[in-house]
């Protein structure tokens, strides 16, 4: 594990502090040396494995941590687990979770969002695109883009093949989940917008109809401008139902909006395409 020294910061906004946690020092070494080529970022520490990240949070009380999946020990599905519960106190919500993954779909996205995770980033994203992911997240957004949400599908498709099934048990630190079997599914969406949605289970029914609709598509992985196009308002008045929504729910972003959606029977997957 290591804590990086802290430096003083001329402007009037902090940087965003980030632990990098992988167990390969060309990953950890490499993305620390991007992330300082940004005068808003500052690395507050490296870990090489679950239990020193759990531990470095518990430490540097860090912004976002890039989290790598596969580590030595606890795994880094089992380590955000620990770390977003330990922070579940905290009012900013912080610190956020954005995975390292080797491909777009991988194995672990449901596990992952359900553990608490904010979004997704491949490993040889563009340092653009890098930057990009750390303020999204620092800024409580999610990065959760719809291929995500697609493999998000298939997973309860495969723990939910029939209505009402409850999910299977949660999975144990460092044991992957089954192949998921494919379903058919909306273009973007991953169910049929054209279906009328199942009753919303008792945690949904605080919402009323038009939050439950912008949940609907908040759940096919839309952005609250494609939202606003799809509902015919404005941006802002889209970002005023999300934020109703997470409040009335009490999760910490549309991430969690998404796994809440489908763990709640409200949407399932679609046999038809739109």
């Amino acid at each position: 594990m290591t804590v990086a020294p802290q430096e003083a910061d001329a402007s009037d906004v902090p940087p965003i502090r980030i632990v990098i946690a992988d167990d390969h020092l060309v990953v950890r070494t490499g993305f620390a040396a991007l992330l300082a080529t940004q005068a808003d970022f500052v690395v507050v520490g490296t870990a090489a494995d679950g239990e020193e990240t759990v531990r470095l949070c518990r430490e540097v009380e860090p912004d976002v941590v890039l989290m790598d999946v596969r580590m030595p020990g606890i795994d880094g599905i089992e380590a955000t687990r620990r770390v977003v519960e330990e922070a579940a106190g905290r009012a900013d919500g912080r610190p956020r979770i954005l995975i390292l993954t080797t491909f777009d779909l991988d194995q672990y996205v449901y596990d992952a969002l359900s553990a608490g995770a904010s979004g997704f980033l491949l490993k040889d994203a563009t340092a653009e695109r890098l930057f990009e992911a750390v303020r999204v997240v620092a800024a409580g957004e999610a990065l959760l883009a719809p291929g995500v949400t697609r493999r998000l599908i298939d997973e309860f498709a495969r723990m939910r093949p029939a209505a009402g099934r409850e999910p299977g048990p949660e999975r144990t630190a460092g044991a992957a989940p089954g192949p998921a079997r494919g379903v058919g599914i909306g273009a973007a969406s991953g169910f049929d917008k054209t279906a009328a949605p199942r009753s919303p289970a008792p945690r949904l029914a605080a919402l009323t109809p038009r939050e439950t609709e912008v949940l609907l598509l908040v759940a096919r992985g839309l952005s609250n401008p494609e939202i606003a196009a799809e509902l015919v308002v404005t941006d802002e008045t889209v970002k005023s139902h999300v934020s109703r929504i997470l409040t009335k729910l009490g999760l910490r972003d549309r991430t969690q909006a998404v796994v809440a959606a489908y763990e709640s029977g409200l949407v399932t997957p679609g046999a038809e395409a739109r």
